[in-house]
C-alpha cells in the first residue's frame, strides 16, 4: 500500500471520529469548516493514490 493510500486511510478515520464525537447534533460554523477541511485532505489523498496506482 503507497503512502498515499496510507494518508488517505488516515484522514478517513480520523473524519469517522471528529464526527462520531459530535452524533446527535449539528455542527457548528467552526466545526463544519475542520469538517470540510478534513475532507478536502482525503480527497486530495485519494486522488494522489489514484494517479500513483495509474502510474
Amino acid at each position: 500500500m503507497s503512502p498515499t493510500s496510507l494518508d488517505a486511510q488516515a484522514l478517513n478515520a480520523e473524519i469517522r471520529a471528529f464526527l462520531r464525537a459530535r452524533r446527535g447534533r449539528a455542527l457548528t460554523v467552526a466545526e463544519r469548516r475542520r469538517y470540510e477541511r478534513l475532507r478536502a485532505e482525503w480527497l486530495a489523498a485519494v486522488r494522489r493514490a489514484r494517479r500513483c496506482t495509474a502510474a
